[in-house]
């Protein structure tokens, strides 16, 4: 019944079926969780939403009292007569009941702030309702230590001497001021402004994720700063916090795996005018639980029809299936560029006898030809491609070589012998890190060295009339990039900025990113003219590198940077160039990072 190939391909088309049956029920399962994580993210940042309003009131109502205590005159006159050994004890006493009075009227004007405290070095605790006492022991507390050390703002949730001598046993948050200084290191008076934690704890109680999940308040350190029960201690899952701190994106949903295996909801908000950050966890278990239970049944029977599909497709592979599968093999293999794995999977020896055979062989044939001439054309373009970069590295030395002779050759004339020694050094040291023409690449801080000694040249040359500055931000103790780079563009900066102007003045930056290092040269020259820098963008992008081998001595400077750099880099290079008629030109080479491990001599790095 199955000989002929119509049957066979029947029972095919019949099992496809099946198949999509079973497929389709692994979308719908999909579907059907996507639409319940979605609608769970929507509700439990709309939940966070009005709970960070919440959050943020409180917290701008400390933020104003802390404010108007710290900037009021009454404090200025009472931290200035407590600091004035020449006071008496009176007038000092009148002083805090004075500040106490005013720390009084300030509290009252704000509901949500439980009590507003002074502390001094000399251990002299003063706030409201005339609360004045001597206690050197908060000099050792956590939260000052903490303040006067690290600048923590902030205090989670904790037991307030003060508080309790009120008879108020609850915990409180407190946001923490320097008086007099700006720098909590420096002051002598510290402010502490109470709110009890229950403003912000009775209503992060009543959120919930699910039967089990559970939102947290952390603070810029990412420690909970509530008196919250069961934060997770899972190392990826506090891994995971630390990194949503330092990521840019406001609120999202993260799945974690934790210790167990298991996979958990992690949902976050930051709150901006605290810095804090909102975070809720849920297994995924509890939320899905109905839809597992579904998932495992349509796995069953996933796995009854896969087995199925294997014993037909094994069946069919000895007729069409199996030859056309090695086919679509090999292709997959000439669509990656690996024809040598490709003729392996078509075997020569098999006999040609039918038309599925023949375009078999044909194909093989085909593969192990293309490879052949990929093979030669590789070969002859690396060749090509190696002189022509070399041709560009070798357009660099002479032609700076030869201004810095004449140089020197001015200097003997006016008998400068201290500038022509400084001359003479700087390009000892360049010629030095120049002669190592085998190497494509150099260390980012041996470029920037190169630079400083060929500046060194220009100032001795040019004195007040040139202005340069170089500016490096970041570590470049381990990026490399393309050799002589920097030099040609300033070179080229100084030679245009001298057209129309007396002085010179020419802006270098570098900047080292994660993924990349920026190079910035900008002067004041006449411009660029019309049509030019895109010309440049044009022979870039075309890699025209016949066009700068080709080009005379005064042209080089850029067009020979940006050639060796598309020639090496390729696509992974990019640059920008502002330009505008008498305002100067500024030009960004942007390198993808390369990272080295070689040792240099001391020697070399001159």
């Amino acid at each position: 019944m199955f000989y002929s190939l119509k049957n066979r391909l029947i029972a095919f088309f019949v099992l496809l079926l099946v198949v999509a049956f079973g497929t389709m029920s692994i979308l719908v399962f999909r579907e059907s969780r996507a639409i319940l994580g979605s609608y769970i993210k929507s509700s439990a940042l709309e939940k966070m939403d009005e709970y960070g309003s919440l959050v943020n009131v409180g917290a701008m109502q400390l933020y104003d009292l802390s404010s108007l205590v710290f900037n009021n005159e009454v404090t200025k006159n009472w931290d200035a007569t407590l600091s004035d050994p020449a006071i008496s004890e009176g007038e000092k006493m009148l002083a805090n009941i004075g500040m106490s009075t005013f720390l009084t009227h300030a509290v009252n004007s704000y509901s949500g702030v439980s009590s507003v405290s002074l502390y001094r070095q000399d251990g002299l605790v003063l706030s409201d309702d005339k609360q004045m006492t001597t206690d050197t022991s908060f000099l050792q507390s956590q939260w000052y230590s903490n303040f006067r050390t690290r600048g923590n703002h902030w205090v989670s949730a904790h037991t307030d001497p003060v508080e309790l001598k009120r008879s108020r046993p609850y915990q409180v948050l407190s946001l923490l001021l320097p008086i007099g200084s700006f720098e909590p290191s420096l002051a002598k008076t510290v402010l502490k402004v109470n709110v009890s934690s229950d403003f912000f704890q009775e209503p992060l109680n009543r959120i919930h994720l699910g039967e089990s999940g559970t939102i947290f308040l952390l603070d810029q350190e990412g420690s909970p700063i509530l008196s919250q029960e069961r934060y997770p201690t899972d190392p990826e899952a506090l891994k995971r916090v630390d990194l949503i701190r330092e990521r840019y994106e406001q609120q999202g949903v993260e799945y974690i795996r934790n210790a167990k295996g298991d996979t958990d909801i992690l949902v976050y908000k930051k709150l901006k005018k605290s810095n804090w950050l909102l975070v809720g966890f849920v297994s995924e278990k509890d939320l899905y639980a109905s839809l597992f239970s579904l998932r495992t049944t349509i796995l069953i029977f996933t796995i009854f029809l896969l087995i199925a599909a294997i014993l037909v497709a094994t069946w069919l592979s000895y007729g069409i299936s199996k030859p056309l599968s090695r086919l679509a093999s090999a292709m997959r293999y000439v669509q990656k560029g690996d024809f040598t794995m490709a003729e392996s999977r078509i075997s020569a020896e098999l006999p040609v006898a039918n038309e599925v055979g023949f375009v078999t062989q044909t194909f093989r044939n085909m593969v192990s030809q293309l490879r052949l001439h990929i093979k030669t054309e590789f070969e002859l373009k690396l060749l090509r491609q190696q002189a022509e970069y070399k041709a560009l590295l070798m357009q660099i030395n002479p032609h700076f070589l030869f201004n810095t002779l004449e140089l020197m050759s001015s200097l003997s004339m006016q008998q400068r012998t201290d500038d022509s020694v400084k001359v003479i050094e700087s390009l000892g040291k360049m010629l030095r890190f120049s002669l190592r023409v085998n190497e494509d690449l150099t260390p980012l801080r041996e470029e920037i060295a190169y630079l400083r000694h060929y500046i060194s040249i220009l100032e001795v040359r040019f004195r007040e009339r040139l202005h340069i500055s170089l500016e490096v931000e970041g570590r470049p103790e381990r990026q490399e990039v393309v050799k002589f780079i920097l030099q040609p563009l300033v070179e080229n900066a100084v030679k245009y900025s001298f057209v129309h102007q007396t002085v010179a003045e020419v802006r270098i930056g570098i900047k080292v990113e994660a993924d990349r290092v920026r190079l910035h040269v900008a002067d004041n020259g006449p411009g660029m003219p019309d049509g030019l820098a895109e010309q440049l963008y044009e022979e870039s992008a075309h890699s025209r590198l016949d066009q700068v081998l080709n080009t005379g001595n005064g042209q080089i400077g850029l067009r020979n940077v940006l050639a060796r750099c598309s020639l090496y880099y390729g696509p992974g290079f990019t640059f920008t160039i502002e330009s505008a008629a008498g305002l100067g030109t500024e030009i960004e080479l942007i390198l993808p990072v390369r990272e080295g491990m070689r040792h240099v001599s001391g020697a070399d790095r001159g």
